[in-house]
């Protein structure tokens, strides 16, 4: 086998199909000529600005920079008008869930004490929620207070205390209006079975509330309610006790109202 022979049977094994030698061989055939024509180089495809992002070589590289064309993540943008709408089982889940109900007020508590002193009738909050004792602090300073108007100070009970709420159980509305509603029946039936009453005391934020229609700024002042006539509002018996700087307020009121239950005991 001669040299060439023995070259192409190399080149074969390793499925070289095409190659050209560098320098000229010796006893090789001659060269085909269609392997000598030079080929063209492709066109560079320049990528969009968008699109091609530059890779900086270090400058030890001997290549030049090169730019590589990378393919951005497409990213879908709403259009006005276009807003995706809810599944059919998002929206039936959506409409099927029950309507959130609003806790219904819990009805108010206290307990008010119909009394009558002289021309004047009183409704007091009870402190502890059960009636006055001879002995009680805030029943000692409600007959101090009823000296210093110049009524008697043994008052009279008028009826059991009203209690509120009324029931422990039932559907039956126990809210503030109908506490307000009930207070004031109960005070202008009392009242119409004793004689004529100058004057209504409001003792405590119960009594001023849910008899006066008013609230703890109404304390010292006279207010004009409705079916019940006039009224004054005071702090209540625990509240005098606990802040005695606000006896002052009230003997000042006092001097101003008092003429009310003195014209008409005269």
């Amino acid at each position: 086998m001669n040299t060439e022979l023995r070259r192409r049977a190399y080149l074969d094994a390793m499925q070289v199909a095409s190659w050209m030698p560098r320098v000229e061989l010796p006893f090789a055939a001659p060269s085909r000529p269609e392997l000598l024509v030079a080929c063209e180089p492709e066109p560079e495809v320049v990528a969009p600005p968008a699109l091609e992002a530059k890779v900086s070589v270090p400058a030890a590289a001997p290549a030049a920079s090169a730019v590589v064309a990378r393919e951005r993540p497409r990213i879908e943008v709403p259009r006005p008008g276009s807003a995706s709408k809810p599944s059919e089982p998002a929206a039936e889940q959506v409409s099927a869930a029950p309507a959130v109900r609003e806790r219904p007020t819990p009805p108010p508590r206290f307990a008010l004490q119909l009394l009558r002193a002289g021309s004047c009738a009183l409704l007091v909050e009870l402190p502890t929620g059960e009636p006055f004792q001879s002995r009680d602090p805030a029943y000692l300073l409600l007959k101090d207070l009823l000296r210093a108007a110049g009524l008697p100070d043994a008052p009279q009970i008028i009826g059991e205390p009203v209690r509120w709420p009324l029931l422990v159980r039932g559907n039956m509305d126990q809210g503030p209006q109908a506490a307000l509603d009930f207070v004031q029946s109960f005070i202008g039936a009392r009242l119409e079975e004793q004689e004529p009453c100058a004057c209504l005391w409001l003792v405590g934020l119960p009594a001023i509330r849910f008899a006066g229609d008013a609230d703890a700024e109404a304390y010292n002042r006279e207010l004009q309610v409705e079916e019940l006539g006039a009224a004054w509002a005071l702090p209540g018996l625990e509240l005098l006790m606990d802040e005695p700087e606000r006896k002052r307020d009230l003997w000042q009121a006092m001097q101003r109202v008092r003429r009310r239950w003195l014209e008409a005991s005269a």
